[in-house]
């Protein structure tokens, strides 16, 4: 059965939604909302009759109801998936009816909205699948000008992982990035947004271990003036301040439990409760997670909630480690000691170069940049030589951080923030005075300073 409007605009006019719902009242409804946006509908009440029109028109956006007369609204996701990519779809789910909602994404759904229908949440759902930009084939995708973000390399490693990322840019699921400290988690994630439909709206990057845990809901969700001593104002949570973009949650694994039950309910309610307020908010916020703990052995331990874990990881992007993508290597070091030097880049040694390359990595890019950096500290200003790199103590170092359960990369980290620290007390917390002392650059002290988050 196929139902609708009368009166049909001339094709590629208006841009059209197909609506499939067995419910006469809700495919009005839907009607209605998207005339009211400028668009145009074509409806239908089972999977065939969704078909039928899928064979004769393009659509730029699918609205499907999951139960069906004839089929249910996976059927529907899964053809337009392997025929019609370009068309992102939507599945309605019952209230409270999580697990289609999950099954749904997974099956490559952009994104659902639970019955009865928010028309806002609607509305905002719509306007986020129309803006969604076209597939170019580069998994860079097209950043925000004046963007550097990108990912460097062209290993089979890492272009697997671009081609992941153009996938999940075009959806609203949950996305879990795990992979090794050091292997460029916050850097996909920023791809990822870059690339989708909330790309003009906030990225929020949050550290879940650097929070205090009697701070959590608080910094999470805002609160209004007076909810507690020192509260002088209302403020804005990450969740309000992420609103229409991307809340990117780092060492999600750190979360308390009691966190995690309230973080849990704001993404499946898509609402949230601001400390010391008696009402609710809706958020249009997309999640992605990531930490360098397993999750699943977290889950099995009982420190991360099963119920949480499989929302926040819908779909998984694993950052492969450097050894795996050793012939990036090159490209790396090229990119890194532009971004650390400047014009006045020095080059390397060959066997400086071979050295690299031949390494390990248990630090991933993170550990390169540290080593290019002291290196470019100590070389003559022109050239690199393998001495430079002190590959030697940084393999020693290794051996000694994985028999006291510290890895090279945290090893690393503190040697260098206690040093940079050592220098700033020296120099009564002179930047300049203290870059000098440490023979690095007062550019190349800041940046460092902000890495390792130093406070002053």
């Amino acid at each position: 059965m196929l139902s609708g409007r009368s009166e049909r605009r001339p094709r590629g006019e208006l841009a059209r939604v197909l609506v499939i719902d067995d419910e006469p009242d809700i495919r009005e409804l839907l009607d209605l909302t998207v005339a009211r946006m400028g668009l145009s509908a074509d409806c239908a009440a089972s999977v065939a009759s969704a078909r039928q029109l899928l064979d004769q028109q393009r659509y730029q956006l699918c609205l499907t109801d999951m139960r069906l007369p004839d089929g249910d609204g996976l059927e529907i996701v899964r053809l337009i998936a392997e025929h019609h990519p370009e068309t992102p779809v939507a599945v309605i789910t019952a209230f409270g009816n999580m697990q289609n909602a999950v099954a749904a994404l997974k099956a490559g759904a952009f994104d659902y909205v639970a019955k009865p229908l928010a028309l806002e949440q609607l509305r905002s759902l719509i306007k986020s699948a129309l803006s969604l930009p076209r597939r170019n084939g580069t998994a860079d995708g097209a950043p925000p000008a004046g963007s550097t973000t990108r990912l460097i390399g062209s290993s089979p490693a890492i272009e697997q992982v671009r081609q992941m990322i153009d996938k999940l840019a075009r959806s609203q699921a949950p996305i879990y990035i795990s992979g090794e400290s050091g292997t460029g988690k916050e850097l996909a994630a920023r791809l990822i947004h870059n690339q989708s439909a909330r790309c003009a709206a906030p990225f929020v990057p949050v550290n879940c271990g650097a929070i205090p845990d009697n701070l959590m809901e608080s910094e999470f969700f805002g609160y209004r003036k007076g909810a507690f001593t020192g509260a002088d104002s209302d403020r804005e949570g990450f969740f309000q301040a992420a609103h229409g973009g991307t809340l990117f949650l780092d060492e999600v694994a750190d979360l308390p439990l009691g966190m995690q039950v309230k973080l849990l309910r704001a993404i499946q309610e898509k609402k949230v409760r601001k400390v010391g307020s008696t009402s609710e908010e809706a958020v249009d916020v997309r999640i992605i997670s990531a930490t360098h703990h397993q999750l699943k052995d977290r889950v099995d331990a009982g420190s991360f909630r099963q119920d949480l874990y499989y929302r926040v990881n819908v779909i998984e992007l694993r950052m492969p480690p450097l050894r795996e993508r050793n012939e990036d290597v090159e490209a790396l070091v090229e990119a890194l000691l532009a971004r650390i030097c400047g014009a006045r880049t020095p080059r390397l040694d060959p066997k400086a170069m071979a050295a690299l390359t031949a390494y390990s990595f248990p630090g991933n890019v993170r550990e390169l940049e540290n080593i290019l950096e002291r290196a470019t500290a100590l070389c003559n200003g022109e050239v690199v030589q393998v001495d430079d790199l002190q590959l030697a103590p940084a393999i020693a170092a290794a051996d000694s951080a994985g028999r006291e359960g510290e890895s090279l990369d945290e090893y690393v980290n503190r040697l260098e923030r206690q040093a940079i620290l050592d220098a700033l007390a020296k120099t009564s917390f002179n930047r300049t005075a203290a870059a000098r002392l440490l023979g690095v650059s007062f550019r190349s002290l800041r940046y460092r300073i902000e890495r390792l988050g130093i406070e002053e």
